[in-house]
């Protein structure tokens, strides 16, 4: 479709609209991409053995990535058919064909209205109210960038963590795996922002769903410039505050440094669960799981407060829990912030921001009619779905090799 057929529609609301007019900017036009994908025999054989022997799934994470690269790739041609300076509110989704997937890229463009405005030159995963807010805050936009990992635990850890799920205490095998995948999509965003030339990461959003049998880590934010981060060039500052967030720390001297993730898998082992249960039958506080849970929320933090001060920040801002229930009595704790420094510099180029460029748009169309199923990167699903991936490739496999076998004793009679 040509670029010119839709130049009046936006996906800007009245508030972006008001903010990118502050910025010198106009709204331009609506800008998709999509790809549809199928994972194939050959490859699905391929990603069942990696599931099978834990950690990341590399041809899924490799399939997921092109899909969604293809899809941005398209969104970012049709901006430039349409003239746009800038695409603002970059965002990524996955729609579920039957069979297939299919990969969606959305985002409008950013028009500036000078006669010698030039060609295209940044994309950002910040809507343009937020996009206010980097620019105020001394952020220069380079591209929306992404990172993602599909892994799993895989019968091989699944293995030697049973074992050790049976005593009470954090589980060594799960929680490497878990800790080495998590960090990988955080350093391969990392990657695409000093491919860009940017010194920064920020306003990254982080999902995590079911994906093909395993489970999908995704990162998403935008590849920026700060000239008091000049330091990073080559191990680019990443952020998980949200645009207001950060543009307070900044006024006050503040700036990110690091995005920190702690993980730690834990067992209540078998004699807690006796106890618990046991427990259950008369009411009141199981002392033993109270105990336990809250030593598995201590480590994840002590692990962030170790990354804390290897980057020698200040303090940890903005820290999420995150609890997911593995069944088997194991659960994952994970905890999820940002490091921040005072650096000299670091200001913002206004005192205020403009009540517009904080208020929350309203949700005017509600449809509960799941007439398409579709997978959102915010939504949070257990990781309860991974132990069931394995299970699933393993049935996949003994399938296809019983058709292998009943195609060739078939050729063989004939």
């Amino acid at each position: 479709m040509a670029g010119g057929e839709h130049r009046k529609v936006t996906g800007f609301s009245g508030n972006e609209i008001f903010c990118l007019s502050k910025l010198g900017y106009e709204a331009g036009q609506l800008c998709v991409g999509n790809s549809v994908v199928s994972l194939g025999v050959a490859r699905g054989l391929g990603a069942g053995l990696s599931n099978l022997a834990g950690g990341e799934v590399t041809e899924i994470t490799k399939l997921i990535h092109d899909g969604r690269q293809n899809a941005y790739n398209r969104l970012m041609e049709e901006a430039r058919q349409a003239g746009g300076e800038g695409v603002a509110g970059v965002s990524m989704d996955i729609v579920n064909h039957g069979s297939n997937l299919e990969f969606l890229a959305m985002g409008s463009t950013v028009r500036n209205p000078a006669p010698d405005a030039g060609k295209l030159t940044y994309s950002t995963s910040a809507d343009a109210q937020q996009l206010y807010c980097q620019m105020d805050a001394g952020f220069k936009p380079h591209g929306f960038v992404f990172g993602n990992v599909a892994y799993s635990i895989g019968v091989g850890g699944s293995l030697k963590g049973a074992f050790r799920s049976m005593k009470r205490g954090e589980v060594s095998q799960y929680t490497e795996i878990f800790n080495r995948t998590r960090h990988l999509a955080l350093a391969r965003i990392q990657k695409e922002a000093i491919n860009l030339g940017a010194n920064a990461v920020i306003g990254i959003q982080t999902s995590i769903s079911p994906m093909m049998g395993t489970q999908e880590m995704m990162m998403i934010g935008t590849a920026s410039s700060h000239p008091a981060l000049a330091a990073y060039a080559k191990a680019p500052v990443t952020s998980d505050m949200t645009n207001e967030e950060m543009w307070n720390m900044v006024n006050i001297g503040f700036l990110p440094i690091r995005l920190v993730l702690g993980v730690s898998v834990y067992s209540l082992g078998l004699a807690s669960g006796i106890t618990s249960t046991l427990k259950s039958l008369v009411g009141g506080e199981v002392g033993s799981l109270t105990e336990i849970l809250y030593e598995a929320r201590a480590k994840a933090l002590e692990r962030i407060q170790l990354d804390a001060q290897k980057c020698n920040a200040d303090e940890v801002v903005g820290v999420k829990t995150r609890v997911y229930d593995m069944g088997g009595g194991l659960v994952e704790f994970m905890v999820i912030g940002t490091a921040v420094k005072r650096i000299e510099g670091a200001k913002t180029l206004h005192d205020n921001l403009p009540p517009q460029a904080i208020i929350q748009d309203r949700e005017t169309f509600v449809d509960t009619t799941q007439a398409a199923t579709k997978i959102s990167l915010t939504s949070l699903a257990s990781a309860r779905k991974t132990q069931k991936g394995p299970l699933t490739i393993v049935f996949t496999i003994i399938i296809f090799i019983l058709y292998v076998l009943k195609a060739i004793m078939v050729h063989h009679h004939s």
